[in-house]
C-alpha cells in the first residue's frame, strides 16, 4: 500500500499550504490577516454607526471631557487624563511585542520571554483600567433628572461646571424608601433596578431653595461648545416636567444624555475589551510555550509573529476608537 502524500497544490491548482507561499507569507500568517481583515469590517460597521448617530443628534450629544473625568486614588476633574494614559499603555505593549517578534527571528529565547512577559502585563493593565472606566461610567457621578420625552437636565454653578445631586439636595427625613428584596417584601415584588438617591420632589425643592444652583439642558450651543444653561424661571418649567431621577448609567438610560451614547459606549468598548481578553489568554499560552522552548525546538518562532499580528490589531482599533468616541 502507498502512502499518500501531501502536495503544496490541490488538483484544482489552489494552494493547500505548501512552501510555496504567497505574498512571503505562510499559511498560518495568511488565515491571521484574513481574520483581521473580516474583524476590521466589523469594527469599522460599529464605528461608522456611532459617527451616524453622533451627527444625528449632534446638538444633543454629551461631552465626553465631562464624561470620562475620573483618575484612580485622586479626585479632581481630569478630562481624557486617565484615558490617554491607558492608550498610551496599550501602545507601549504593542512595542514590546514588535522587539520580542524581532527577538524570535534571533531566536532569543531569553529576551522573546521578557518582551511576552511585558507585553501580557500591559494588556492586563489595559483591561482592568477599562473594567475601571466602566465602573465609573455605571455608577455615575453627578446624577440628572428625566423628562416626559426622555431627556435629561443636569445642574451646574454659576460658573457652568456640572454640581453633584448630593452636593445640593437635602434627603426628605419622611421618605425613606426601601428597595424590595425578598427578604424585606413580597417574595413575587422585587425593583427592576437600583432605588434612585433622591426623590424627583426632593431635588426639585432643593433646587428652589438653592440660588446659585442652575439648570442646563442636553442642547449644545455650537459657538460656545457648551451645553445651553437655562433661566430661573426656564428652569422651573422644565422641572415640572421632570419625571425620575438618574444616577449613572444603563442600556436604557444614563445620566450624561442621549441614551444611545451608553449603548454605543458599552458596546464599542465592550467589543474591544473582549478582544482585549482574548489576546491576553493567547498571549499567556504563546509565553508559556516559549518557556518550555516548543519554539526552539521548532526551529522558529512565528508563532510569536502570528498572535504579535492580532494584538497590533487590537491595538491599532483601540487608537481609532479612542479617537473617534473620546477624542472628537
Amino acid at each position: 500500500m502507498e502512502a499518500t502524500i501531501a502536495t503544496e497544490n490541490t488538483a484544482d491548482g489552489t494552494w493547500a499550504g505548501g512552501s510555496n507561499k504567497p505574498l512571503g507569507a505562510s499559511y498560518g500568517k495568511m488565515m491571521m490577516w484574513f481574520f483581521i481583515l473580516s474583524d476590521a469590517l466589523t469594527f469599522s460597521g460599529f464605528l461608522a454607526g456611532y459617527g451616524l448617530m453622533r451627527f444625528k443628534f449632534i446638538d444633543s450629544w454629551p461631552i465626553a471631557d465631562e464624561v470620562f473625568t475620573h483618575v484612580p486614588f485622586i479626585h479632581g476633574h481630569y478630562p481624557m487624563y486617565y484615558v490617554a494614559l491607558m492608550t498610551f499603555i496599550l501602545i507601549f505593549s504593542s512595542v514590546t511585542m514588535v522587539l520580542a517578534v524581532d527577538a524570535g527571528h534571533q531566536m532569543k529565547k531569553a529576551k522573546v520571554t521578557l518582551y511576552m512577559l511585558l507585553t501580557i502585563v500591559g494588556g492586563l493593565i489595559f483591561l482592568g483600567s477599562q473594567a475601571w472606566e466602566w465602573k465609573n461610567f455605571i455608577n455615575g457621578t453627578y446624577g440628572s433628572l428625566v423628562l416626559e420625552d426622555g431627556k435629561i437636565v443636569q445642574f451646574v454653578d454659576d460658573a457652568g461646571h456640572l454640581i453633584a445631586l448630593e452636593d445640593f439636595v437635602t434627603k426628605s427625613p419622611t421618605n425613606q424608601r426601601v428597595e424590595h428584596t425578598r427578604t424585606n417584601g413580597l417574595w413575587f415584588v422585587k425593583d427592576a433596578g437600583a432605588i434612585p438617591p433622591y426623590t424627583v420632589n426632593e431635588v426639585v425643592e432643593s433646587f428652589k431653595n438653592s440660588p446659585n444652583v442652575n439648570l442646563r439642558t442636553e442642547q449644545l450651543n455650537h459657538d460656545l461648545k457648551k451645553k445651553v444653561v437655562l433661566s430661573r424661571e426656564e428652569a422651573n418649567q422644565f422641572l415640572a416636567k421632570a419625571t425620575g431621577v438618574v444616577k449613572g448609567a444603563n442600556l436604557k438610560i444614563n445620566e450624561y444624555g442621549h441614551t444611545l451614547f451608553g449603548d454605543f459606549f458599552f458596546f464599542i468598548t465592550g467589543f474591544h475589551g473582549f478582544h482585549v481578553f482574548t489576546g491576553i489568554l493567547i498571549n499567556i499560552i504563546i509565553f508559556f510555550n516559549v518557556i518550555i522552548g516548543t519554539y526552539e525546538r521548532r526551529g522558529s518562532y512565528e508563532m510569536v509573529e502570528k498572535v504579535g499580528l492580532y494584538w497590533h490589531f487590537v491595538d491599532l482599533v483601540w487608537v481609532f476608537v479612542f479617537t473617534f468616541f473620546y477624542l472628537v
